[in-house]
């Protein structure tokens, strides 16, 4: 745990007892402040009860009193209505921060120096901060991972000269973060999404170039619009550090996956001068022209924390890969599964397309803004679509005439009319359950739904 020390004697809303919730509450008690916290759900605050952390009905409380409110990053700040509680604070004239913002702040008050990397973009965030972590790990680096990723920031170790925090940050995160300042900051890419939080492209891009804007270091992609004029931007500062990182070939200079290879370029250098950090040619974890982008800003932040280029290539090699990211999922005869569960919108699923030749497609949830339209260029590659939940109707309307598919309605049935229709051919095939949806129809979250998949996957005869 980090304690959140800079509350201390003070007292502090919290609202939202999730997992980061909690972790959040529990380490301003632990750093010394009086916190009254509170949730929508009983068993929320049962929870929090039983662990030690004061429980206040925040809708009678007399907010005078609140140096701060901490918000839990799920609750709307902003788009489609401020929560309750932000306009309370609001009319209270305290600020609203998250858990990340209480971790710079400690670490700006504790342990200045402490290597703080952090990542965020629309896409590829999880797999280039655990590719990071990994390859960091392999070279004997102690390594603190969490955020957006699995462990809440404030449930890692305190930040330290010895230690390596990388952290995935959200741009929910990053909108409760006004200070952020990691000594890397990566912002790997931008495309629609989490529009009803933001309101607006141009919102949510503001929003991710903070991030950036506060690193010591930044390393920005230059492979869509958004994220290009960031950079241009950035560079344009007094003193600016800001590095290009390329999945689209040879650039002049910074980073840049040329093939398979991830290079490092200065300035003046010709390409055979630069300085090749590592091959992932046959590296399964990270296939996918998606995951040259993840790879070339991993090797990147590694680069510039100080590792050298043998152990960068070493790491790399060794990458298991994340669950429900274009995750193996098992063989069937000549089929092979394949999990790509976290795919939860269409530029997502695009990548997983673009990395095979021939597909039979499991697609649906709950859509999102634009459907699968954008995809169109990869429907030839489709030999079957199975659709299932909310989406069906929709994706229909968009397939018809184009792909052959089925109404499946849930996974089970989806899974099965696949697993049979591919095994039929006689041929190597592929069956990609990549949703291009939220799961929010049918499942709590991604995870669960890719776990059902592979279980499904593997009682398969």
């Amino acid at each position: 745990m980090t304690p959140a020390t800079t509350f201390s004697g003070r007292t502090v809303a919290l609202f939202g007892l999730g997992g980061s919730g909690l972790a959040t509450a529990k380490a301003l008690v632990a750093g010394g402040a009086i916190v009254a916290a509170w949730d929508d759900a009983q068993a929320k605050r049962d929870e929090a009860a039983a662990a030690g952390v004061p429980v206040v009905d925040l809708a009678s409380a007399d907010w005078s009193a609140y140096a701060a409110l901490v918000l839990s990053p799920g609750v709307p700040l902003t788009h489609p209505a401020p929560h309750w509680t932000v306009e309370r604070a609001k009319a209270a004239g305290i600020e609203i921060i998250g858990d990340i913002e209480l971790f710079c702040r400690e670490r700006r008050r504790s342990a200045p120096d402490a290597p703080f990397i952090s990542i965020t973009g629309t896409n590829g965030k999880s797999t280039t901060t655990a590719l990071l972590a990994h390859i960091l790990r392999e070279a004997g680096i102690e390594v603190a991972m969490g955020g957006n990723i699995g462990t809440p920031i404030l449930d890692l170790p305190p930040p330290s000269d010895e230690r390596v925090h990388v952290v995935e940050v959200s741009s929910f995160q990053i909108d409760l973060t006004p200070s952020i300042d990691p000594t890397i900051g990566c912002l790997i890419n931008i495309t629609p999404d989490h529009l009803d939080r933001h309101g607006t492209l141009e919102d949510y891009a503001a929003i991710k170039e903070r991030l950036v804007a506060g690193a010591r270091t930044a390393l920005v992609g230059v492979d869509d619009d958004p994220t290009n004029a960031i950079g241009k931007r950035l560079s344009q500062r007094e003193g600016a550090d800001v590095y290009p990182v390329s999945a689209q070939g040879e650039r002049p200079w910074g980073f840049f996956a040329l093939g398979r290879e991830i290079r490092a370029r200065n300035a003046g250098e010709t390409l055979e001068e630069a300085l090749v950090l590592a091959d992932i040619e046959g590296v399964e974890s990270l296939r996918g022209r998606h995951n040259a982008q993840n790879a070339a800003f991993a090797c990147a932040a590694a680069w510039l924390a100080g590792v050298p280029p043998e152990a960068i290539r070493a790491g790399v090699r060794t990458f298991p890969g994340l669950a429900h990211r274009m995750e193996q999922a098992g063989t069937r005869g000549r089929v092979r599964f394949v999990n790509d569960s976290k795919a939860t919108n269409a530029k997502s699923t695009e990548v997983a397309l673009a990395a095979f030749e021939r597909v039979h497609w499991i697609l649906g949830g709950k859509p999102k803004a634009g459907g699968i339209s954008a995809l169109a260029p990869h429907f030839g590659k489709i030999a079957k679509a199975y659709l299932i939940g909310a989406a069906t109707e929709a994706f229909a309307a968009t397939l018809e005439g184009h792909v052959p598919f089925e109404r499946c309605g849930t996974l089970d049935v989806a899974v099965a009319r696949a697993a049979a229709d591919a095994a039929a051919t006689g041929e190597d095939e592929v069956v990609l359950f990549s949703p291009a949806c939220a799961s929010y129809d049918q499942f709590r979250n991604f995870e669960e739904r890719g776990e059902r998949f592979k279980a499904l996957v593997a009682a398969l005869p």
